[in-house]
């Protein structure tokens, strides 16, 4: 097999006073997203919806495979089929299925199995893992590292979304095979994650949440020359 034809790079090397602003910028602005459960009903047109697709479809994928699907979704009965959906399975869930441990871990962010910001919301966005691509002739095409690939474009949606001001939430129904019923997707896409798309509501509120320290998230090995080994 021959290779795949190259292009040049287009990378351009900063100093590092400019990168260390950058790089500030962009934690300062991240550092502000919060999962958003109470959004406006106004609307956002389809062109930034779909502006943070393309720039979470750049993500990187194993073997290039892209193994991701957007359906993007504005219809109102369709908003609700999903709502109503969602909301029978996250009531089993919080009645039935989710141990004492699990419901103790949620209850500081005030959640449970209601859901109407599904319907209020302008947009839902719900990304689908490719486990296989079906090609026209009957074939199958085998996805490598769908989990990871999917994972890292859902990141890039986050953070184009907030970078353009708009909220949403990582909303995962369990389980999700009513997705592909209620939008008509075919069985090698497996639901990923839903995200309600908007802006937050006016009186919106978020609990009174701290990220943990970077201390307790980051283990530095530096060998010779850098500042010795860090447990």
């Amino acid at each position: 097999m021959s290779p795949l034809p190259t292009v040049p790079l287009l990378f351009e090397r900063l100093p590092e006073a400019e990168m260390r602003r950058r790089a500030e910028a962009f934690f300062a602005e991240m550092r502000r997203r919060r999962s958003v459960r109470e959004f406006a009903p106004d609307p956002v047109p389809r062109e930034l919806v779909e502006l943070a697709i393309r720039t979470a479809a750049s993500a990187p994928s194993g073997a290039h495979r892209q193994p991701w699907r957007f359906v993007a979704v504005a219809d109102p009965a369709v908003k609700r089929a999903i709502r109503l959906a969602a909301e029978a399975e996250e009531r089993e869930s919080y009645e039935h299925r989710m141990s004492p441990e699990w419901l103790a871990a949620l209850e500081p962010l005030g959640t449970d199995w209601r859901k109407p910001f599904l319907e209020v919301v302008p947009w839902i966005v719900v990304v689908f893992a490719e486990l296989w691509e079906a090609r026209p002739d009957g074939t199958k095409v085998k996805n490598y590292y769908v989990k990871e690939s999917v994972g890292l474009a859902c990141g890039l949606f986050i953070a184009a979304l907030h970078a353009m001001g708009l909220a949403t939430l990582t909303h995962t129904p369990s389980p999700m095979a009513f997705l592909n019923r209620i939008l008509g997707r075919p069985d090698n896409e497996k639901p990923f994650v839903l995200f309600p798309v908007g802006y937050p509501a006016p009186e919106c509120r978020v609990p009174a949440l701290e990220r943990k320290p970077l201390d307790s998230v980051t283990v530095w090995l530096e060998g010779p020359g850098g500042a010795g080994l860090t447990p």
